[in-house]
């Protein structure tokens, strides 16, 4: 049974390894070089510190993803916006986990009131698009060639959502 439960410490390894494993086989997180513990940590540390969540699903002690919300722009005009992130580990995926993550992050938001939810999704990933529009969330930018990751030029497709 999948549980969706505040992250800790402890599920910093976890939260780690799905991180890593996009940054090092996908364009989803434009990084390139994989996080360790300590950042992983001061990221954390960071969310709490401003009350925004970061949530993992969980099966049976097994973390199988991931989901929280950040700043969307650090300047005090942009302080109703944020921008989510969500990410489920492999042996996760297809079981509606991604969903479920984001979802649940819609509340927190509110409750700190924020007004709108941005998810930044690289060009060509469909399913991500697509669980965006099933959720509410509008095509609002498209952003050509912004990025580059494993020698290619990226797209960004912003969507938003209002809360």
């Amino acid at each position: 049974m999948i549980t969706l439960r505040s992250a800790t410490e402890a599920d910093l390894p976890a939260i780690l390894a799905i991180y890593n494993h996009e940054v090092l086989h996908s364009t989803s997180i434009w990084n390139e070089t994989p996080a360790d513990l300590k950042g992983r940590a001061q990221w954390l540390a960071d969310r709490q510190a401003k009350s925004y969540p970061v949530l993992v699903a969980d099966e049976d002690g097994a973390v199988l993803g991931y989901a929280s919300f950040g700043d969307f722009r650090p300047f005090e005009g942009y302080r109703i916006s944020v921008e989510h992130s969500v990410y489920v580990a492999r042996e996760g995926r297809g079981r509606g986990l991604g969903r479920m993550l984001l979802e649940a992050l819609f509340e927190p938001a509110r409750g700190l009131g924020k007004k709108v939810m941005i998810g930044g999704i690289t060009a060509g990933n469909e399913a991500s698009i697509a669980l965006h529009g099933r959720l509410g969330f509008v095509r609002s930018g498209y952003m050509p060639g912004i990025g580059i990751k494993f020698g290619q030029r990226l797209d960004l497709v912003l969507m938003q959502k209002e809360l």
